[in-house]
């Protein structure tokens, strides 16, 4: 049984980078495709699509290499993080993104602090 979920999903991803995997397969959930929607729009995966009950994403590759070099999980479920608008993290001083659970839903740091809105911090990739 997954404890953290979002977690579990974030090193799937990682792991699926390291190894030059195309696509992953996980089970459906709003905050994972949320999470995955996120991903996608900031250009780290290429595609999502929901089948059955589970969620594909696609990683986005440039010459042979993923675009995501890490993940790392911030929130669990044992310590949860949250964050002010002017502390969201920048991760390697914005060449990533912080994905962030706010009032309004999961969105970039950049979004966020674009709307005035802190939250949770989910995750940083870069």
């Amino acid at each position: 049984m997954v404890t953290d979920p979002v977690g579990d999903f974030l090193t799937q991803i990682k792991n699926a980078a390291y190894r030059k995997v195309v696509e992953v397969c996980v089970p459906y959930s709003k905050m994972k495709d949320s999470i995955a929607q996120v991903l996608k729009g900031e250009g780290y995966l290429t595609d999502v699509v929901k089948e059955d009950n589970r969620l594909r994403v696609v990683l986005t590759f440039r010459r042979r290499r993923a675009i995501i070099s890490d993940i790392k999980n911030v929130s669990r479920p044992g310590l949860r993080i949250y964050r002010p608008t002017k502390r969201l993290p920048s991760p390697l001083g914005g060449a990533g993104i912080s994905i962030i659970s706010t009032s309004k839903g999961v969105m970039s740091n950049r979004e966020a602090k674009r709307l005035g809105l802190g939250g949770e911090v989910l995750g940083e990739v870069w």
